[in-house]
């Protein structure tokens, strides 16, 4: 296993603080909420993250999809591995989510708009149900400028693996590429899903409903996994000294993962972690988890299947907990009885 050099791993993406609370059927009808939804916030929701604060007891999580998985590399990796970027306002609400990371150990360098609140995720959770409801705020309002200033651009330097979650493709697109032309300029792991920047993909990881709408999108006329993960594994690559690998995860079922090379790209299935049904409390933000592991594996060096192992691994911890979040103390990552053949 190669050693790893600090902030190996730059992220970049949305940041949201993630405010998790017990309600009821009076607490969702008074926001006009449906009990198993997820929606962005209008203007008669901006009240719910205040009263979840205050007359509830919330968790609170620094989330974004990204967030959840630099929060996830950093959980398996050595203190000052992961670097994550975003945007938040000058606010309460982003004093929590510094903490919040700070718990986690994980370093994050937001821009701050001092115009524009903290981006918040309320969820209002009822029995089995959670109703998510999202306002994205400064979130929205990331700056190419931000990532061009000196002692940012050090960090995008410094790191050799880049991770960027699609959501941030709404949001400053010149970004996203600085750091596709970043990667494919010195040979540097880059990942993202859009057309737009496919021809820097090294890694691009879905689960098998996105993997299906792109295939509708994209006129495949195929549902089959494997040809979906084969096709995005195919598409011209800028920089042809990597490999491409397309990873679906399909919840409980095998992992599909397609690489590419000379012909046909190569097509590998790799079995999850059980867990009793009895066990799991939220399945929200295994993707993130496994995302978070895998590139943890990536940048320990490890080959293909140990990573895809140790994404597994990072999903089935999370779902035993509340919200995308990962069990303290830390627990040193177990490998699964059958990757002994996979070596590192």
């Amino acid at each position: 296993m190669a050693g790893v050099k600090e902030y190996a791993l730059l992220c970049l993406e949305n940041p949201l603080l993630d405010i998790q609370a017990q309600g009821d059927a009076k607490l969702l009808e008074k926001y006009g909420l449906k009990a198993n939804d997820a929606i962005l916030a209008e203007e008669k929701h901006l009240g719910l993250y205040e009263d979840l604060l205050t007359n509830y007891e919330a968790k609170l999580i620094a989330g974004g999809a990204a967030q959840n998985t630099a929060r996830g590399a950093q959980y398996i990796l050595p203190p000052k591995s992961v670097v994550y970027i975003g945007c938040v306002g000058k606010d309460k609400y982003a004093a929590i989510l510094q903490e919040a990371v700070a718990k986690a150990g994980l370093r994050v360098e937001y821009r701050v708009d001092e115009d524009v609140p903290t981006g918040r995720c309320g969820v209002v959770i009822t029995g089995h149900d959670r109703s998510m409801c999202t306002d994205l705020a400064a979130a929205n309002h990331y700056k190419i400028e931000h990532l061009r200033s000196p002692e940012i651009w050090a960090l995008v330097e410094q790191a050799s693996l880049y991770f960027v979650g699609g959501y941030h493709l709404t949001v400053c697109v010149p970004a996203v590429l600085a750091l596709a032309e970043e990667a494919a300029a010195k040979n540097k792991f880059f990942k993202e899903p859009l057309d737009q920047t496919a021809p820097y993909w090294d890694y691009v990881i879905g689960n098998e409903t996105e993997a299906i709408s792109y295939a509708d999108s994209h006129g495949l006329e195929t549902k089959d996994i494997a040809a979906i993960a084969r096709h995005l594994a195919a598409l011209p690559k800028k920089n042809a000294a990597r490999p491409r690998t397309a990873i679906i995860t399909q919840g409980t079922d095998p992992t599909v993962v397609a690489t590419s090379g000379e012909g046909e790209p190569t097509v590998q299935r790799f079995e999850v972690h059980a867990v009793d049904a009895s066990e799991i409390n939220d399945t929200n933000g295994a993707g993130d988890a496994f995302a978070g592991g895998f590139l943890a594996g990536v940048v320990e060096g490890r080959g293909l299947g140990r990573s895809v192992d140790m994404g597994h691994w990072l999903a089935q911890l999370s779902i035993r907990e509340l919200g995308p979040s990962y069990p303290f103390p830390k627990r040193a990552y177990a490998a699964s009885p059958s990757t002994a053949a996979w070596g590192n």
